[in-house]
């Protein structure tokens, strides 16, 4: 739900009508008038002087194109990046270098948000444990990609998750949050006992306060599960290429994570002896939307994104 801007009104000159200007003239009938006098010398004065009608007219100036607006460069940036996109597709380094370089440059204000509004706002959490209200944005969505904003208020949670065959842009546009992220580790085996618990490395566990550059995943690397706390209040701007899609098997899956020694066999024993403990971790599929998810949608309010 975008507003535009009202366009400022054609500032429309006045135009005299021709006789404005011209000079009166004598009765040359009347002696006694005392213009008589000096008829001679006005006479002359006035074949010297130039007729001059003044007109005054719009002033002509260049009617340049409107100024294109943030977000609108996203989009226009997201159509041409992704326009060859596709489950499992990685856009050209060039590409990916472009929409990045659009991103960083991205400010709340781009989108219409401010600290102050609801959103944002330091509530208690509800009593069955789960985070604060996290609000949901969206800005558009195709079948090639999707955009929208995450709102965050201090504490709020996006649960560790993936992102299966996507390539994500995730920029932070203010706040602090803590971001925590995994790869699944290439050939290794499921644990024996559960077969939707599998190994994972870790790829991120820091925190990153605005203004920062945006951050990329891909599909099988650059840290695919991650989840989200925050600090403070917080916005994130995702974009996602292509979007989840539960029909075409591109669903958001949640898990849980558990310690190396969580599991034991004698793989994992050998297992063990190969990785290094504090950067590895075993990730359990959850059959359901975890408790501690709490996301409403709510309707975009910021700068208009398409025509």
């Amino acid at each position: 739900m975008g507003f535009e801007m009202k366009q400022e009104k054609d500032v429309l000159g006045l135009i005299p009508s021709k006789n404005q200007g011209k000079a009166s003239s004598s009765n040359p009938s009347s002696v006694k008038s005392p213009h008589n006098k000096n008829k001679k010398k006005k006479k002359n004065n006035n074949n010297n002087k130039k007729k001059m009608v003044m007109a005054w007219r719009p002033k002509k100036t260049d009617s340049p194109a409107e100024e294109i607006t943030a977000v609108r460069r996203l989009l226009l940036t997201c159509k041409e990046v992704f326009s060859n996109g596709g489950p499992g597709v990685v856009p050209s380094e060039d590409k990916i270098q472009q929409l990045r370089g659009v991103l960083d440059n991205m400010k709340p204000e781009d989108v219409g948000l401010a600290l102050t509004m609801p959103f944002f706002r330091p509530v208690p959490g509800p009593r069955n444990g789960s985070s604060p209200r996290i609000t949901y944005l969206p800005l558009h969505e195709c079948e090639q990609f999707s955009i929208a904003i995450f709102c965050l208020p201090p504490s709020g949670v996006i649960p560790l998750h993936n992102h299966p065959g996507m390539t994500v842009f995730s920029k932070l546009l203010f706040g602090t949050m803590h971001i925590k992220s995994y790869d699944w580790v290439v050939d290794a085996p499921f644990a024996v006992r559960d077969p939707k618990t599998r190994l994972a490395k870790l790829k991120m566990d820091s925190t990153l306060t605005a203004p920062c550059n945006a951050s990329i995943l891909y599909p099988e690397d650059g840290g695919n599960m991650h989840r989200f706390t925050a600090e403070t209040a917080c916005a994130v701007l995702d974009v996602l290429g292509p979007p989840y899609c539960n029909p075409e098997g591109r669903h958001c899956t949640y898990f849980l994570e558990f310690p190396l020694d969580k599991f034991s066999s004698e793989e994992d024993d050998v297992l063990r002896g190969q990785v290094e403990r504090e950067c590895h971790a075993w990730l359990q599929e959850r059959d359901d939307n975890p408790d501690d998810l709490n996301v409403v949608g709510a309707l975009y309010g910021g700068p208009k994104v398409e025509d």
